[in-house]
């Protein structure tokens, strides 16, 4: 009898996302992997993210989802090339699902390439997939402690969308509190304060992103 340990399957995942990264730094395209609870709003955000920089940038989406496309069909209806995964159950992505994704993918032919990740803030922060950069969403529905509570996915990101702003007003969230939280896990991560729905505070993550692109 054989036994598989963790340790040995995160090793395989590790060494599948190396390759995925490889890929993606030949065809020079910027990988981001969007990661948060159900209900964040992270899909009306690469939806306006497609609407105002599809003009300059060339975007696609691997969207990962338990049994549906229809994330996945309102990026394309927004300009967003994109790839489903169904994982069927599965709580997050791994490296071999997105391999298998990119074989449908233009990678040559595109400059930004979000993957969006199944909601769940603890799982898929433990799997590298090969992108460049994790991005964690949080909407302030779902409180103020969030980053207290599952700092791994925190910790593993180069940056926060706040997002759902135009709540505010109707929820307890204390925004003071959640930066603090937020610095106190990773200090220098860029973070956000957005509606998507509204388009408030979204012209600081364009520039992120821009930004990020050119480096």
């Amino acid at each position: 009898m054989k036994v598989v340990l963790g340790k040995d399957l995160l090793a395989a995942n590790e060494n599948k996302a190396a390759k995925n990264r490889e890929l993606f730094d030949q065809a020079g395209v910027l990988v981001v992997n969007l990661i948060s609870s159900p209900g964040s709003g992270k899909t009306t955000l690469l939806e306006k993210t497609a609407q105002f920089l599809g003009g300059d940038l060339k975007m696609g989406a691997i969207v990962g989802d338990l049994y549906t496309d229809r994330d996945a069909r309102r990026l394309s209806e927004a300009g967003m090339l994109t790839v489903q995964i169904n994982t069927e159950g599965v709580c997050h992505l791994d490296a071999k699902m997105v391999a298998r994704a990119l074989q449908e993918m233009p990678l040559t032919s595109m400059d930004l390439l979000f993957i969006e990740n199944v909601g769940n803030l603890v799982c898929p922060a433990a799997f590298d997939l090969g992108e460049h950069v994790k991005v964690a969403v949080l909407s302030v529905a779902e409180g103020t402690d969030k980053p207290a509570k599952y700092p791994g996915v925190f910790r593993e990101s180069g940056a926060v969308v706040i997002n759902k702003s135009d709540l505010l007003a109707y929820t307890d969230f204390n925004v003071k509190n959640c930066l603090a939280d937020l610095r106190e896990i990773k200090e220098n991560m860029a973070i956000f304060l957005t509606s998507a729905k509204t388009g408030e505070g979204i012209d600081q993550w364009y520039k992120w992103l821009r930004e990020l692109k050119e480096t």
